[in-house]
């Protein structure tokens, strides 16, 4: 490994504003690792290298000119194919977007050419950001599912082919993948990165999210990206300024989790639960094991309801159209979602205030709350994309997660830990976060 690919984004962006490093450097070492890696990964869907290299000219000769330079200056960063922009396609995982491009950039994409970034090129996704796979493999395993739907952005940076990318969740769609790749996976608190101009599949549940190797990674990125847009209502006024440092500086003091093993646990194979019981016995002193409470059944059901509902209403013109072009996982769905009741759907809506409300009082005496990230390690096969049941809940409740890539599972395989926040408290969540990576890397 070169010294380049083990850097920090922080450290990458310090050395080339001290001129210590170039953008093109930095730039050429990814295209090395592309070229090398692609093959089998299989996590572009758009990418012009003899570009990239140009934009990084062009940082490296603006650099040189003595304007000022932002915080992302120079580094180049993977965005998932749901993610609009003008000047590459914009597919969307499914073959009915086939060459087509958004009229205009994503909110995010100009927050991070304001940055000073470079828009590496377009990463994966599963078809309209739900179900059905994408080509990409696992870079640890090319056999085994990378996870999705933000499959091609968590698996560039597992393959070390990017610095950085950028997903989104709406079930599990960027824990999941994040922990089958071995990366740290950051979903923001709902409504802190706006999703104007990127592919929508339910405004109540769609989030979006960073990958990166390390916590401070995320989140540089993260603070780049928050930001109130009136284009996206659900977003809100939040300061960033003092993100990076905040996650640096960690807790105030050693902090107390709740370890959750779910209604689910059954589902992970003994190795994952060897793991995961090894984990809780090393930081007995900091984790209690609680029972999940019982409502968190009801929010697995809304969840379900509001996502299908919400796919039925924002792809139906795909379904009636197109619908021998949409997976069987699709079609079922959007199927459901007609289904649904207008009161059922109301419910589910009105639970979201309601179980927040309730659940909310563990942050006053607990850091966060821990989970396994995922089912164990990424299934065998390319055909599914595995399951968000650890992750169903967090979405539904819009609260911070992280995934940190901490064990190691069957054949060696990346196995997450998944940490989950109170809303609103990034910063804190951020730090807390940090403390677990560099307790855990001692």
């Amino acid at each position: 490994m070169t010294d380049i690919l083990e850097l920090k984004v922080e450290d990458i962006v310090s050395k080339i504003k001290d001129a210590q490093l170039t953008s093109v450097e930095v730039c050429q070492k990814y295209v090395e690792r592309i070229n090398k890696f692609e093959k089998d990964v299989k996590a572009w869907v758009h990418l012009d290298k003899k570009l990239l290299l140009k934009k990084a000219a062009e940082a490296d000769e603006y650099r040189r000119s003595g304007k000022p330079t932002g915080p992302l200056h120079g580094i180049p960063v993977a965005l998932k194919d749901i993610i609009g922009t003008i000047d590459m396609p914009t597919e969307c995982g499914t073959p009915i977007r086939k060459g087509k491009s958004y009229s205009q950039n994503a909110e995010i994409v100009d927050l991070l050419l304001s940055a000073g970034a470079i828009v590496m090129g377009k990463t994966a996704t599963s078809e309209l950001a739900y179900l059905g796979p994408s080509k990409t493999t696992n870079p640890h395993d090319h056999s085994r599912t990378p996870g999705g739907s933000s499959s091609g952005s968590a698996a560039s940076v597992g393959s070390f082919m990017a610095p950085l990318s950028i997903g989104s969740q709406t079930g599990g769609s960027v824990i999941r993948p994040a922990s089958y790749c071995g990366v740290v996976g950051y979903k923001p608190t709902y409504g802190l990165i706006s999703r104007n101009g990127v592919l929508k599949t339910s405004d109540k549940l769609d989030h979006m999210g960073v990958f990166g190797r390390s916590v401070e990674d995320v989140a540089l990125l993260a603070k780049v990206l928050i930001r109130k847009d009136n284009h996206d209502k659900a977003t809100v006024h939040y300061s960033t300024e003092n993100m990076l440092s905040e996650t640096k500086k960690g807790p105030l003091f050693e902090p107390k989790f709740i370890f959750y093993k779910t209604d689910y646990w059954k589902l992970l194979d003994k190795k994952s639960k060897d793991a995961f019981e090894y984990f809780i016995k090393s930081f007995k002193k900091n984790i209690e094991v609680f029972d999940t409470p019982s409502y968190f059944k009801d929010i697995h059901k809304y969840h379900q309801i509001i996502h299908e509902t919400d796919l039925a209403n924002n792809f139906g013109l795909y379904f009636k159209k197109y619908k021998k072009k949409l997976s069987k996982y699709m079609q079922d769905a959007i199927s459901k979602g007609n289904k649904h009741s207008a009161k059922d759907y109301a419910e589910a809506i009105d639970f979201m205030k309601r179980s927040y409300d309730s659940y909310e009082e563990v942050f006053e005496d607990y850091h966060g709350v821990l989970t396994p990230s995922s089912p164990g390690v990424a299934p065998k096969g390319l055909k599914s994309t595995g399951t968000a049941e650890f992750n169903k809940v967090w979405s539904y409740l819009g609260t911070p997660c992280i995934s940190l890539p901490l064990l190691q599972g069957d054949g060696g395989m990346p196995l997450g830990v998944q940490l989950v926040g109170a809303r609103y408290d990034d910063h804190r969540f951020l730090g807390v976060a940090n403390w677990l990576e560099k307790e855990c890397n001692k």
